[in-house]
């Protein structure tokens, strides 16, 4: 009995070694597009945190500019409730 390996086995293992080299390269170039896919993606969404962080910073200050407006308005009406009374009042004393 010979130990050793026979010039078909020998290819048939020759090309196997070959498969699983190329299924390797395809496995590491799958993984190289997913992890840059990945990084895009992060910095992508990076991106949008930061618009959505704007937006809401504006739409607070949009909050307190229309806070403060409505402010100013009901104590302008005050005012002028205030002011047509006293006339009410003095058409009042004239009758």
């Amino acid at each position: 009995m010979s130990s050793g390996v026979s010039v078909d086995e020998f290819q048939a293992l020759e090309q196997r070694v070959l498969r699983a080299v190329e299924i390797v390269k395809r496995e590491r170039a799958a993984r190289t597009a997913a992890e840059a896919e990945v990084a895009a993606l992060r910095e992508q969404l990076a991106v949008q945190s930061a618009d959505l962080q704007s937006q809401a910073e504006s739409a607070q200050s949009e909050k307190q500019a229309a806070e403060s407006q409505i402010e100013a308005l009901n104590h302008e009406r005050d005012v002028v409730r205030q002011r047509v009374e006293k006339l009410l009042q003095q058409m009042d004393e004239l009758l």
